[in-house]
């Protein structure tokens, strides 16, 4: 009865320890986060720039609406509906046009290759004055309390000089809220680390209790032997 108790606990410890290494690797529903740049975008009056934003720890995003929006901007009195207007709305894999601000056509986009990487940074050609002020980067449908992020942008005088972001965030570049943080292989590299050690916490456990399964089978065995030996004993004596 022991026996069976102890092989029961044994394998139960072994598949909780499984199940912490597969949560472990799965991030949590609401742990993703929209993140963009904390700090301001300084562009120069007819520069190309990009606002930077993205979903932390990456996901494909291309299945997702992405809206970006002034949030700043009052709709029109004059429309009855009152309808929201985008800087850049993707849905339904494609640029949405339908709700588009007028200024922006034909000027803003995404980046195709880097959505499947969770970067929803967007180009913006040829800024004007017009251009300056919040955006916010918003993903409706994204699983998490921070579904949004805003980005500022300011626009000065061609005469100053300026550096624009013209780069996408690449998967080396050190990239979070405070505009530091590990770079994404120091992150790949501590999950591994994390994983395998794991796994020798898994192998430790099975071989623990193989080790104690067959201790007990050995001390069963020797308790079935000694009676045997103690009644051939007492017949040689008679």
């Amino acid at each position: 009865m022991d026996l069976e108790l102890d092989h029961s606990v044994s394998l139960s410890s072994v598949t909780l320890v499984v199940l912490l290494l597969i949560f472990s690797c799965t991030p949590a529903e609401g742990n993703f986060r929209v993140i963009g740049s904390p700090q301001p975008i300084v562009a120069a009056l007819g520069d190309d720039i990009i606002l930077p934003c993205h979903v932390e720890p990456q996901i494909d995003v291309t299945g997702l609406t992405v809206e970006w929006s002034k949030p700043d901007l009052k709709p029109d009195p004059n429309d009855r509906l009152r309808r929201v207007e985008y800087v850049h709305l993707y849905r339904d894999a494609r640029e949405d046009l339908d709700m588009k601000i007028t200024e922006y056509v034909k000027r803003t986009e995404l980046f195709a290759d880097g959505l499947t990487r969770g970067n929803i940074s967007l180009k913006i050609t040829n800024v004007t004055f017009e251009d300056e002020g919040r955006y916010q980067c918003f993903i409706p449908k994204l699983k998490s309390l921070f579904k949004s992020s805003i980005i500022h942008l300011s626009v000065e005088p061609k005469s100053v000089t300026t550096e624009t972001p013209l780069q996408t965030p690449g998967p080396t570049e050190e990239t979070d809220v405070n505009g530091g943080g590990l770079s994404m292989r120091n992150r790949l590299t501590g999950v591994c680390v994390g994983v395998f050690l794991m796994i020798l916490l898994v192998v430790g456990a099975i071989y623990v209790y193989w080790r104690h399964k067959r201790q007990k089978q050995e001390l069963f065995t020797q308790i079935e032997r000694e009676p045997v030996k103690g009644s051939l004993h007492d017949g040689n004596r008679c």
